[in-house]
C-alpha cells in the first residue's frame, strides 16, 4: 500500500499528547518532531519537571517549553505555539489534542488516564500493556461508546503482530503460529563456550553440540538447549503480555500457560512452532508463544520483531521461495514471514495518523476478553505481604506469569496479574496455586478494579456499574510511577 494515499489529509498536523517520558515515551517526543501530519508538543509525567526535561532532551529550545500546573497556563503556552509540560493529564486535557498516548506503565495510573482520555472525546494509544492486558477490550468498547478509539500502538509488537496476522489472513495463508522473539537475545561465544543474554553471561560448554536442529526432533534439541542455559531466565512476564494482547485480538491461544518459549535460531522458528504430526512442538493451530533468538556475536539479531508461520499449501510455490531465501522448514511443510524490528515511539506515528484521520483502531476488529494473565506463587506468600510490582519488566517477586481462559472477577478467580500487582494479601498463598480476587485487597476507589468490572459487564454479563460518568472527578493528582517508563521500553 502507499501510506502517503493512505494518509492523504489536507488539514492541520494531528496534535498529541504522551503520558510518561521513559524509552518509549521520548522516542515518541523524538518522532514528532519530524512526522509531517503529527505533532507532539504536550507531554506529562509524574513531576512535570521530568515532562520538561524530556521535551529538553529531544531537542527543544528550553524558552519553549513551559511547565504548566493549571489548564490556563497549558492553554496560553499551546496557543502561542510552543510545549507543554505537565504532571497531571487533567491540567492539559482542555488543549486541542485529537489523540493521547498512555506510555506509563503502571496499571492504575493508566486507568485513570484512559478514563479521563475517553472522557473528553480523544483517541486512546494504550502502550502500557499493564493496564491492556486487564481492561484492554473494555477501553475499545468504551471509547466506541463515545465516538473514539482506543487502540494499541504501532512501535509495539502487539500491534505490529497484530497488523501480521491480519495481512496473512487478507491474502489467505492458514496460519499455525503467530509471535514474537524475546526482548534479549541468548548470544553464544563458541570460542569462550559462553551464552550471554540481557548482559548476563554463563559458562554453556554443551550448546556447541545443539547449535543445529539436524535430524533430531525439534523437542530433544529445545530441551537440550534449555538445560543448557538454565542459569538464565527463559521466561518473561511482559512476552506474555503483550501476546495476551493479540489473544484478545486475533482470538489466537498459547498452547501451554506459560508459553513454549524455545531457544531457536531463526531460520528454524517454522520447524518448532508446527504441529506436533509435523515435527514440531503444538498441539494444535492459531497459536501464540515466543521464541529466545540464538545467535552467534555477528549474526543479526531478530530485534524483538514479530512472526507468522504459515502452512505451505503449494508446495511448488514454496520451494521457489525457499531458494530465494525465505525461511522454510525442513519438511516443507511450514514457513515463517516476519517483521525483525520493533522501532518503540519511532514508528507509532502510523497508529496515531489511523485514529485522528480515519477513526480506526490497529487492534482487533471486536477485541474480545479471551485471556487473562494471572500469578501463580513460586513461594509461599503470606498474608500482610505485598505483591510489589517492581523492576525493569514489572514482574512480582514470589510469583511467575500464566496465561489462561478469561473470566469475570469472583473471589474465587484468579486475579489478573497487575490487578493484584502492588495490592496487600489479606490471606497466604501456598506455593503453586494461583493468587485470587479473595487473596488481595483492591480497595473500591480502583480506577482499574472499575474498568474491569465494566468490563466483565460488557462480555460476560456480570452487573457492573458504568465507570465513565459525566460528573466524574478529573482533577485528582495522577500517580504515575517510575519515571513515566513502561517495563519493556528502556533504550
Amino acid at each position: 500500500m502507499n501510506f502517503h494515499r493512505y494518509f492523504a489529509a489536507d488539514r492541520a498536523p494531528v496534535e498529541t499528547c504522551v503520558i510518561g517520558t521513559g524509552g518509549f515515551g521520548r522516542s515518541f517526543l523524538a518522532q514528532g518532531l519530524r512526522v509531517p501530519l503529527m505533532r507532539c508538543r504536550v507531554a506529562v509525567d509524574r513531576e512535570a519537571a521530568i515532562a520538561a526535561e524530556a521535551l529538553a532532551s529531544v531537542g527543544i529550545e528550553p524558552s519553549r517549553i513551559h511547565v504548566c500546573t493549571t489548564p490556563d497556563e497549558a492553554k496560553a503556552a499551546f496557543a502561542a505555539g510552543d510545549f507543554v509540560a505537565a504532571g497531571d493529564l487533567a491540567i492539559v486535557l482542555d488543549l486541542p489534542v485529537e489523540v493521547v498516548v498512555e506510555a506509563t506503565g503502571h496499571p492504575e495510573a493508566g486507568a485513570r488516564h484512559a478514563r479521563l482520555a475517553i472522557e473528553a472525546g480523544k483517541h486512546l494509544a494504550v502502550v502500557s500493556k499493564e493496564l491492556d492486558s486487564v481492561v484492554g477490550p473494555g477501553l475499545a468498547r468504551m471509547a466506541a461508546e463515545r465516538g473514539v478509539v482506543a487502540t494499541p500502538v504501532d512501535g509495539d509488537q502487539p500491534s505490529l503482530l497484530i497488523g501480521l496476522v491480519t495481512w496473512a489472513q487478507t491474502l489467505g495463508f492458514e496460519i499455525v503460529a503467530a509471535g514474537k522473539s524475546s526482548e534479549y537475545d541468548f548470544v553464544y561465544d563458541a570460542a569462550g563456550e559462553e551464552l550471554t543474554s540481557n548482559g548476563r553471561s554463563i559458562a554453556a560448554p554443551g550448546m556447541a553440540a545443539h547449535l543445529a536442529l539436524g535430524a533430531r526432533p525439534v523437542t530433544e534439541t529445545v530441551a537440550a538447549r534449555a538445560s543448557v542455559a538454565a542459569m538464565l531466565p527463559q521466561r518473561a512476564v511482559p512476552d506474555l503480555c503483550e501476546l495476551l494482547i493479540v489473544g484478545n485480538a486475533t482470538g489466537f491461544r498459547p498452547d501451554r500457560p506459560d508459553l513454549h518459549a524455545p531457544i531457536a535460531r531463526i531460520g528454524e522458528v517454522p520447524d518448532l512452532f508446527a504441529r506436533r504430526e509435523e515435527g514440531g512442538l503444538l498441539a494444535g493451530e492459531e497459536r501464540i508463544d515466543v521464541f529466545h533468538c540464538l545467535r552467534a556475536p555477528h549474526e543479526p539479531s531478530f530485534a524483538g520483531g514479530v512472526f507468522v508461520v504459515v502452512r505451505c499449501t503449494d508446495r511448488a510455490t514454496w520451494e521457489m521461495l525457499a531458494e530465494k531465501g525465505h525461511v522454510v522448514s525442513r519438511s516443507g511443510a511450514t514457513a515463517m514471514l516476519y517483521l525483525p524490528r520493533h522501532l518503540l515511539g519511532l514508528e507509532a506515528a502510523t497508529t496515531i495518523l489511523d485514529a485522528a484521520l480515519h477513526g480506526a483502531s490497529g487492534g482487533g476488529m471486536d477485541p474480545c476478553p479471551h485471556l487473562d494473565l494471572v500469578a501463580r506463587a513460586l513461594v509461599d506468600l503470606p498474608a500482610g505481604g505485598t505483591l510489589a510490582m517492581g523492576g525493569h519488566h514489572h514482574t512480582i517477586e514470589g510469583t511467575s506469569a500464566e496465561l489462561v481462559p478469561a473470566a469475570p472477577l469472583t473471589p474465587e478467580a484468579p486475579a489478573p496479574f497487575y490487578l493484584a500487582a502492588n495490592r496487600a494479601l489479606v490471606r497466604p498463598v501456598t506455593a503453586g496455586q494461583l493468587v485470587t480476587m479473595a487473596d488481595i485487597a483492591v480497595e473500591e476507589g480502583s480506577e482499574l478494579l472499575t474498568l474491569r468490572r465494566y468490563q466483565d459487564a460488557a462480555f460476560f454479563g456480570v452487573a457492573a456499574s458504568h465507570p465513565v460518568a459525566a460528573d466524574a472527578p478529573s482533577s485528582a493528582k495522577s500517580h504515575i510511577v517510575g519515571g513515566g517508563e513502561p517495563s519493556q521500553h528502556a533504550v
